[in-house]
């Protein structure tokens, strides 16, 4: 019976993922530690930074977060099973379901949690460290970006030019 496999090791074991940065992991656990505890202690506690609450009240504000959150949770989701649920035999381009809507479905659900959640509270303080985790997203996306026109070339290229990285492209 094989042992079960977890986390990076399964990544080395799998020929068909092509690998992320060394400090990727570590940077978005970071980033959502110090945003957790700068949205709960802002939000809850201190209200440095919560004045918009007055201004724009949560029957306008939250569904609009939930929304957000929706949509987190299906990009992860999708992004996710799709990546980790299949094994390919051959490496290839993945296109389907949510990847053929945008480049980076995770880091996207990433970035939209991080926003859901500031608007619900309207902390702005959470708004700072979630812009802040958002770019380190972009860089984790165009590292990874390299490292998949290295591997498949044109091939990936034409995944660029067609599928935008966390907005879909429109369609004529």
């Amino acid at each position: 019976m094989e042992p079960e496999r977890t986390g990076q090791k399964m990544m080395e074991d799998r020929d068909d993922l092509t690998g992320e940065h060394d400090g990727g992991d570590a940077g978005q656990a970071a980033f959502a530690l110090l945003f957790c505890v700068v949205w709960v202690a802002d939000s809850f506690f201190l209200h440095l930074t919560t004045q918009l609450t007055l201004r724009v009240p949560s029957w306008v504000r939250g569904p609009f977060a939930i929304l957000l959150l929706g949509l987190s949770i299906t990009c992860a989701w999708s992004g996710l099973m799709i990546v980790f649920g299949e094994v390919r035999e051959t490496p290839v381009v993945i296109r389907s379901g949510i990847f053929g809507v945008v480049r980076h479905p995770v880091y996207l659900s990433e970035v939209l949690l991080y926003a859901a959640l500031s608007l619900f509270t309207m902390s702005l303080a959470s708004c700072v460290v979630g812009l802040a985790a958002s770019l380190f997203l972009y860089y984790l996306s165009r590292y990874e970006e390299k490292l998949l026109l290295k591997r498949f070339g044109e091939e990936y290229r034409a995944y660029m030019r067609e599928v935008g990285m966390w907005f879909p492209r429109r369609r004529l």
